[in-house]
């Protein structure tokens, strides 16, 4: 059976068609998947000029038409071209792109959601509140049971798995916005998302918040107070969770392969490590929706947009990995 896979096209302003539009050219032949693209037709196919791919755009009508690559406007008109960097225009149409996504999502007209970047500063300049994209299709799907974790591999084939307790939040809360029954669910969807990868085992270990990990209360309590009984909630539903551990030594072990996911406390911990290993390559994937969303882990880098130097790797991952989960579900 034939899998839809539905990618929002992000800010337009931005790097994301063009990898989207890359990565698609290096896809199609693996295999019979058919792709909607959420965003503006005319620019998908601007884009597809420049960059020479000649890719075969369809406009969608139905899921039963013949074709693989399928163009969907929600817009009423197309976006004018040469937009500045950060355009509200452009802004708030990504918006509309990954909400059009996720409703798609939801009423099953495709298998998964592939979103490219956004910039949260432009589209609240433009007058839309958002705290990201995880949040918004959160709030869509009417959950608050959602991870955000991080996935990249070096050119090796070492992977970092990580999920994050909180998420976009300043420093100075990240203590006060911590609790216990995040934690525990941060480690529930961490060990949930390595069984739908396939591997072998779920072992999670679990980051303290405070250097050494509290050094037994002495630089902080948290691991005590909250993230510790967390950990042992976890073990007590079975589940292989080892924490909080000094996250500067935690991670070095993760890379070696001794643990298969990682819960860190905040956006940085985690992610800085991360990146370090698997720039090009890494995917964001929201655990705990009722349906499939990757994305490439970089912005819209505005800096390099309409250039053709984009690099696709990031967003090939992201497509390989949604069409990876959408086979098995």
């Amino acid at each position: 059976m034939t899998g839809w896979i539905g990618i929002s096209l992000g800010d337009i302003t931005g790097i994301g068609p063009e990898v989207t539009l890359k990565a698609l050219a290096g896809e199609l032949a693996a295999d019979d998947t058919r792709y909607l693209l959420i965003g503006d037709a005319e620019h998908a196919r601007r884009m597809d000029r420049q960059l020479g791919l000649n890719l075969p755009f369809q406009i969608y009508g139905s899921k039963d038409g013949p074709g693989r690559i399928f163009l969907c406007q929600p817009l009423p008109e197309s976006l004018p071209p040469d937009l500045p960097a950060g355009a509200p225009a452009a802004a708030l149409a990504a918006f509309t792109w990954v909400r059009d996504g996720a409703e798609r999502c939801l009423r099953h007209e495709i298998d998964a959601l592939v979103t490219a970047p956004v910039n949260k500063e432009a589209i609240v300049r433009a007058g839309q509140p958002f705290v990201g994209q995880t949040e918004l299709l959160s709030q869509i799907a009417r959950t608050e049971r959602t991870i955000m974790m991080l996935l990249g591999q070096d050119d090796r084939g070492r992977w970092l798995r990580v999920a994050l307790a909180t998420t976009h939040v300043p420093i100075k809360l990240v203590s006060e916005r911590l609790t216990g029954a995040k934690i525990e669910l941060a480690i529930e969807l961490a060990a949930q998302a390595c069984r739908d990868l396939g591997l072998p085992r779920a072992r999670v270990a679990v980051c303290g918040l405070n250097p050494h990990a509290g050094e037994g209360g002495k630089m902080g309590t948290e691991e005590q107070t909250t993230i510790g009984p967390a950990v042992q909630a976890a073990r007590n539903r079975q589940l292989d969770a080892v924490g909080p551990l000094s996250a500067d030594a935690l991670f070095y072990y993760a890379y070696k392969g001794d643990y298969d996911a990682v819960v860190a406390m905040y956006h940085d911990q985690g992610l800085v490590p991360l990146k370090m290993i698997g720039f090009e390559s890494g995917i964001n994937w929201t655990l705990g929706l009722p349906f499939i969303r990757t994305s490439p882990d970089h912005g819209t880098a505005y800096d390099i947009a309409g250039q053709g130097k984009a690099n696709p790797s990031s967003m090939v991952a992201a497509i390989r990995l949604a069409k990876q989960l959408a086979r098995k579900g």
